[in-house]
């Protein structure tokens, strides 16, 4: 179906056809990387806003905030709750208001979760149930990521999709280290001069420490980025006419790829989302009461920075060598890690293991990346446009369930056994399922749909 850019008001484009050389190289090439690059910075902003949680989180106790561990595990897991239900109507709405309303209003909502936690950290005596609804609110900006990537995917011809979607996905998943970065050093001064509405310090106590922090400034700065990355799409976006109503994009679970790639997807980007949003916490519970114990955020940043880089660069080896084949190897790199991170952590008694710990942590993001690269190379191969950019959404809202799901995992594990290592052993089995499905379906030589 064509939208008509009279009626609606220039939004729309006449036609779009990326499969056309001719059309792709005389003005297809130029908007699609241009809507890209737009599209890509509000991403960034919302895995900032769908991470910031994770980061504040741990220094609650620290300036006066009395919760407990499964209390503060749930406030870490609430955003991949919100993230991934918000995702189930996201992968809607591209085909119905498309990309300039969809990305551009989505953009500034994030400014309510922002605002929200700008005012909540200031005072310890905030009710729980206030930081939860806030930390359900940052879950906006995880719901965002299934527009954007529908959105690009029907920017692309499939020759270059392998490339643009890693492209996207992964320097905005470099929002979730920007956030664990930031957050430490941004904390520690007076913003704007210390100028009255900005907020006064709170003191935290770190290893019987005092010190003065300003934890709202984490919100604070990222709320003029949004804003003008909102604006920016609103004026420089356009939306291409390949529509359908809510009905018709149901069609998508009719096909058995659709179960077979959000298993995939739940394994690469469940883990990675779930493991980023929990890695913070995971080191403190598991080597916090330590003497000299390492500071969450100054390690856990590494591990999304890694996994985002990866998904980077594995986006042009997906187009020449093909998903499938890349999504195999990663799978069996997170079966191992994961084994591995399991036996490491199941009798801890000194700080001797951290750095394995750390290293089998980064190699486990790191393959996690490059399957999140290289399961989106599958699906516009298997499904045309607009069913592509359906099961991207889905897949994408699924695998956005990881922070909560890991979050209650962890919760439950260290309630139950003291120990996470159940939970990274349930894990291996559940990587070992999707790489016997991938290669059963996907990368084996004479498999029946090679992708």
């Amino acid at each position: 179906m064509t939208k008509n850019t009279q009626t609606a008001g220039g939004t729309w484009l006449p036609s779009w056809e990326p499969e056309n050389t001719a059309f792709w190289e005389a003005q297809g090439k130029a908007r699609a990387w241009t809507t890209l690059i737009l599209t890509t910075a509000a991403l960034t902003m919302a895995f900032i806003t769908w991470f910031l949680v994770s980061a504040l989180v741990v220094r609650l106790p620290q300036i006066g905030f009395q919760f407990t561990a499964s209390q503060l595990f749930w406030l870490a897991a609430m955003p991949g709750l919100a993230g991934g239900t918000l995702r189930l109507i996201h992968m809607f709405l591209v085909p119905i208001w498309g990309t300039r309303h969809v990305i551009s209003l989505s953009t500034l909502s994030l400014l309510i979760p922002l605002i929200g936690w700008f005012y909540a950290v200031q005072n310890p005596a905030t009710p729980y149930w206030v930081l939860m609804l806030l930390a359900f609110l940052a879950g906006l900006g995880g719901g965002n990521f299934s527009s954007f990537m529908p959105s690009t995917s029907m920017f692309f011809p499939k020759r270059l999709q392998g490339t643009a979607l890693a492209v996207q996905a992964g320097i905005g998943n470099f929002g979730v280290s920007v956030v664990q970065f930031v957050t430490p050093w941004v904390i520690g001064f007076a913003l704007l001069g210390g100028m009255a509405w900005v907020g006064e310090p709170q003191t935290m106590v770190k290893a019987g420490v005092e010190s003065q922090v300003y934890l709202q400034n984490a919100p604070l700065v990222m709320i003029p980025f949004v804003a003008v990355f909102g604006i920016t799409a609103w004026l420089f976006l356009k939306s291409i006419p390949i529509t359908s109503n809510f009905r018709e994009q149901f069609d998508i679970f009719r096909s058995g790829h659709t179960w077979a790639q959000t298993s995939l997807y739940i394994m690469t980007f469940g883990g990675f989302s779930g493991l980023a949003a929990t890695f913070p916490l995971l080191i403190r519970q598991v080597y916090g009461e330590f003497e000299g114990a390492p500071d969450p955020l100054a390690w856990a940043f590494w591990g999304p920075l890694i996994g985002s880089a990866s998904r980077v660069v594995a986006g042009p080896f997906c187009d020449r060598l093909g998903g499938a084949r890349l999504t195999h190897w990663a799978g069996i790199g997170m079966l191992v890690c994961a084994g591995y991170v399991g036996w490491t952590v199941s009798a801890v008694d000194s700080l001797d293991s951290f750095p394995m710990f750390v290293a089998a942590m980064l190699a486990l993001f790191f393959f996690a990346g490059v399957g999140n690269a290289s399961t989106f190379k599958q699906m516009p191969m298997l499904f045309p446009p607009r069913q592509g950019g359906g099961v991207i959404g889905f897949t994408a809202a699924i695998g956005a369930y990881g922070p909560f799901i890991f979050g209650m995992l962890f919760a439950w594990s260290f309630a139950a056994y003291g120990s996470a290592s159940p939970v990274f052993y349930g894990l291996a089995v559940f990587f070992a399922f999707n790489v016997a499905l991938n290669w059963g379906l996907y990368a084996r030589r004479g498999a029946p749909y090679p992708c």
